[in-house]
């Protein structure tokens, strides 16, 4: 669509076939919960047991009863009959309990399985994929499932453990009539065999299309000043009216399929009872089939078609939640590519001296961004790095922090391989703020306090204070106690960057890092920042990505990075000096 970038389909693979492999992976969840598993399994075959009774205690009650005039028969079946409808009602209870208890246990460790994956993926992962697909793959389509695991797997059991008990009544009853009553049989599993196939290719569509109207919907929440401010309302009306229409096409396409089964099943079951009654008719009339024993298979027969119509439609949801299912296992799948390698250990405690010998990186292949860049700078040192946007500064800092992996060279701190020691104690012992200061839920005090825990809150204010944003922070409705919305929208966007800034060195960080840190604060509060800064940095390797003059000339080493590799370096009276692309961009500065 050319007039918004939002991809309304995703790639569909609709030549893959129903994987059991899916289903016995999601058994291994269940697995854990095996005990209740089981107990509701043997409720569940006691249910449907004694469920099964009536029939064949009606037709004793026609056939033998009642033309003998046995009242007492009559009674001690009827008696019979009352105990097996409580007992029933007492084993269908504690099954339900019992499954609905493993189900929603295997949800929640299911939940948890994905959101600790989604906490170690790298950022490559979530910069190539819109927020809202990844949310609908954690939460909704969870959410589809728990309705199967709490009955339908069991409802299914059910189902089979039926229709085999019916059969074998149906067989102790007469041989003749279940030969006929299974007539219908062979074009049903044909039948069931032609829309399986249809099924699952719609509800995949289906899974993409809601992918997709949740990744819109959360798009322009995020986006919502942006579309105001541009007056984008009714354009952005029109293209969401464009993904529901998709949907609603898709899923109709896929309703007419799934209720294509229940006529399918019911119209089998009718023809095939008319014929059994045709050929009973005959049977009895011939004196070879008594009347009670009809009665009961019938019965016998009604409930035989019963839970094939369920498993049929226990089958269409089972492919819907496959869909689904096997769109969280690939999440699940994939690869956490920034991660402790097997001899990791734990980086001791640094002093800061940083060194980059001849690193690579590229985020698409193909297509570097970085290109043999080496560099070295020593502890308590503050390191600018500039030059045009695109230039490889943020990977700079990003690559440090190990929220990438280089593709090339070597990144040491005291000369300590950082892809050798554990992301714990190497992330413990920087300080990071990057471009975007985003905010949690929660009070002010709380969002400092991320950083470490286990500060105090005097600790917490010294930090605000060092930062200068302690005197905004008192003027709030209750100070540090105030509650922030998601992602800070009650505070201005400068706001936002102190406070992050406070968690930033609150972490009492021996390497920090700051990406365009001081972007969106105004120049008076700059200046007191700068003044609480210089007593915080000393003694810390500091790296800054800022395009203020005010923030970089003072450093120990400037940076200029062009194309993937730093084209220039040394302090600010050397570079000045120089006259090169660094002079040409304090110029620029300066005329601004």
């Amino acid at each position: 669509m050319a007039r918004n970038t939002f991809r309304i389909d995703e790639t569909l693979d609709e030549s893959s076939v129903f994987k059991l492999s899916h289903l016995l992976r999601l058994g291994k969840y269940i697995r854990p919960y095996k005990r209740g598993f089981i107990l509701s399994f043997l409720c569940t075959v006691a249910s449907s047991a004694v469920g099964l009774l009536a029939p064949f205690l009606t037709m004793l009650v026609i056939d033998e009863a009642i033309p003998n005039g046995d009242i007492r028969l009559v009674l001690l079946l009827s008696g019979f009959m009352l105990v097996a409808i409580i007992v029933n009602i007492f084993f269908l209870r504690y099954r339900i309990m019992a499954m609905a208890q493993v189900g929603q246990s295997v949800i929640r460790d299911l939940r948890l399985d994905v959101f600790k994956h989604l906490q170690l993926l790298p950022f490559a992962y979530f910069d190539s994929r819109p927020h809202g697909k990844i949310l609908v793959r954690a939460v909704n389509y969870i959410n589809s499932l728990s309705d199967m695991l709490s009955n339908g797997i069991l409802n299914a059991i059910t189902d089979m453990l039926s229709l085999v008990i019916i059969f074998v009544m149906m067989l102790i009853i007469d041989v003749r009539l279940t030969a006929v009553a299974m007539a219908g049989m062979p074009v049903l599993f044909f039948a069931i065999f032609f829309i399986r196939i249809k099924n699952r290719k719609a509800w995949q569509i289906i899974s993409a299309k809601q992918s997709n109207m949740n990744a819109y919907i959360y798009e322009s929440i995020a986006g919502v000043r942006i579309t105001q401010s541009f007056s984008r309302e009714k354009e952005n009306q029109k293209i969401f009216s464009e993904v529901l229409t998709s949907l609603y096409t898709s899923w109709m396409r896929g309703i007419r399929i799934v209720f294509f089964m229940r006529p399918t099943v019911e119209n089998i079951s009718s023809l095939a009872i008319t014929f059994l009654y045709v050929v009973a008719v005959g049977m009895i009339s011939g004196g070879s089939l008594a009347v009670g024993v009809l009665v009961a298979f019938i019965m016998y027969i009604h409930r035989f078609w019963t839970p094939i119509n369920n498993i049929a439609m226990f089958y269409n949801s089972l492919v819907t939640n496959m869909s689904y299912l096997e769109l969280i296992f690939e999440t699940l799948d994939e690869p956490v590519l920034v991660k402790d390698s097997e001899n990791a250990s734990p980086l001791p405690q640094i002093k800061g001296n940083v060194e980059f010998k001849d690193v690579s990186f590229s985020y698409e292949d193909g297509q570097p961004v970085l290109e043999n860049v080496s560099f070295s700078c020593e502890a308590g040192s503050t390191v600018a790095l500039v030059g045009p946007t695109g230039a490889g500064k943020t990977t700079i800092v990003n690559l440090l922090s190990r929220f990438y992996e280089t593709n090339g060279g070597e990144i040491l701190i005291d000369g300590f391989d950082i892809s050798h020691a554990t992301l714990a104690s190497l992330r413990s012992q920087m300080g990071i703020m990057l471009q975007d200061s985003f905010l949690f839920s929660g009070t002010i005090m709380e969002n400092i306090r991320y950083s470490r825990l286990e500060a105090t809150d005097e600790q917490v204010i010294a930090a605000a204070k060092a930062v200068c944003a302690h005197d905004f922070i008192i003027e709030t409705e209750k100070g540090y106690k105030t509650e922030v919305n998601e992602r800070g929208s009650r505070l201005s966007v400068g706001q936002r960057q102190l406070i992050s800034f406070a968690r930033a060195l609150l972490a009492d960080p021996r390497i920090l890092i700051l990406d365009e840190a001081t972007a969106n604060i105004d120049t008076r509060t700059e200046k007191a920042l700068q003044e609480g800064l210089e007593r915080l940095l000393r003694g810390r390797t500091s790296f800054i990505i800022a395009h203020r003059l005010s923030t970089i000339k003072h450093a120990d080493l400037i940076m200029y990075v062009e194309h993937g590799k730093v084209a220039e370096a040394g302090t600010h009276e050397e570079l000045m000096g120089v006259e090169g692309a660094y002079f040409g961009l304090v110029v620029g500065l300066r005329g601004e």
